[in-house]
């Protein structure tokens, strides 16, 4: 998983090579991420097999969808809107096994999982949650509703 995100720091390049603004949602991803994964190197928990599982799904769905832009594809919006779905999705599940965890944990049960580690987790996911969420917000319904208003 560690070395994946390395990979992944492929489409800030593409970013700054292209003079686009870089998103405080985009960076703040990357840098947690990096710091998630270093802390967790070591660790064998079946809830990484699920994270990482997510995250490549999703960053499949949306590697294509850049390779067909940088291509001169026309991709549908929705395609687009398809990704921030899947990544609050993503992020969603991300809560849920994190506050699982928890309760397994504070009702006697055994989870390999170590605390710190899974406040880690929950932080993560929860605000990426939020920032997805705005972001999905800005980008998709704040336009719509707007002349929506004026029709």
């Amino acid at each position: 998983m560690t070395m994946s995100k390395s990979v992944e720091l492929g489409d800030t390049v593409f970013i700054v090579l292209r003079k686009q603004p870089l998103r405080f949602l985009h960076w703040y991803h990357h840098v947690t991420v990096f710091i998630y994964t270093w802390v967790t190197y070591e660790d064998y928990e079946p809830s990484l097999r699920w994270f990482m599982t997510m995250n490549m799904f999703v960053h499949a769905v949306m590697y294509t969808y850049y390779a067909l832009k940088a291509m001169k594809i026309r991709v549908s919006r929705n395609w687009a809107m398809l990704v921030t779905v899947l990544q609050l999705s993503q992020m969603v599940v991300g809560v849920y096994i994190n506050v699982y965890s928890l309760w397994i944990k504070r009702n006697g049960m055994d989870c390999v999982r170590r605390n710190e580690v899974i406040q880690l987790a929950l932080t993560m996911y929860a605000s990426y949650f939020v920032l997805f969420a705005n972001f999905f917000y800005n980008s998709y319904l704040k336009h719509s509703s707007s002349l929506k208003k004026t029709a």
